[in-house]
């Protein structure tokens, strides 16, 4: 896709930053972002670049969301949230199949974080269609598994922390570092909204959850709960 918009994404381009960027998103062999390609822009640039194109249809946006740059795929998806923002039901309807079909490519986790909860987490919320959160959460999939955990902040965000737990719950023996991260942020969010859903959790869960998931979900609670969880006997 030669386009206007690559054009000035690669116009932004910066070496140094890519370099970083490189080793900080883990695209070396074996990397969770293995073969990714970086051309060293910041998000806030990304997102100006985006305004710039706030016109673009959902099929050029598909075409950008396919590339091989990094930048140029959060950028689609800036694109993407724009048109879920500004379209009615059936266009917010087509950025979602557009985004669902198109998961292979949300494949980072700042692109899903910056993205899950916007779009898909926000459909959820105005539909109803939870079953599109588990259909991610089945898939064994990392991104579109992480895509599920992290589209509940937007349900959250409107007091409803019913789909979170429930996956927090289905996640509990994932093997991968993200996803602990990702219920444990999940988890964390939980409390804001319900403190008590989150101690019942806690109460039952609390040794089977991974350190790293535990630890990011009791971030929010004073000294000594964070200690009485921390000691509680791994099984």
């Amino acid at each position: 896709m030669d386009s206007p918009i690559l054009r000035d994404l690669h116009a932004c381009a910066d070496k140094d930053l890519a370099t970083f960027q490189q080793k900080f998103f883990k695209t070396q062999t074996g990397g969770y972002g293995e073969g990714d390609q970086f051309l060293g822009i910041t998000v806030p640039k990304t997102r100006s670049i985006a305004k710039q194109y706030s016109s673009m249809d959902l099929q050029e946006i598909a075409e950008l969301l396919q590339s091989p740059w990094h930048e140029a795929r959060l950028t689609a998806l800036h694109l993407l949230e724009h048109a879920y923002t500004k379209g009615g039901p059936e266009q917010r309807k087509d950025v979602v199949k557009t985004y669902l079909q198109h998961v292979s490519f949300v494949n980072n986790w700042d692109l899903v974080d910056t993205s899950a909860h916007k779009i898909l987490g926000r459909y959820v919320w105005e539909t109803g269609k939870t079953d599109l959160l588990w259909a991610l959460a089945e898939s064994e999939y990392l991104w579109s598994e992480r895509i599920s955990m992290v589209a509940t902040l937007w349900l959250m965000k409107h007091g409803q922390t019913i789909e979170a737990i429930a996956l927090a719950k289905y996640f509990l023996a994932h093997p991968h570092d993200l996803m602990h991260k990702a219920v444990g942020w999940m988890l964390r969010e939980v409390g804001k909204v319900d403190i008590h859903a989150l101690r019942s959790f806690l109460d039952v869960h609390a040794q089977a959850m991974p350190r790293t998931m535990l630890r990011y979900s009791i971030e929010k609670l004073d000294q000594q709960e964070r200690q009485k969880y921390m000691r509680t006997p791994k099984q």
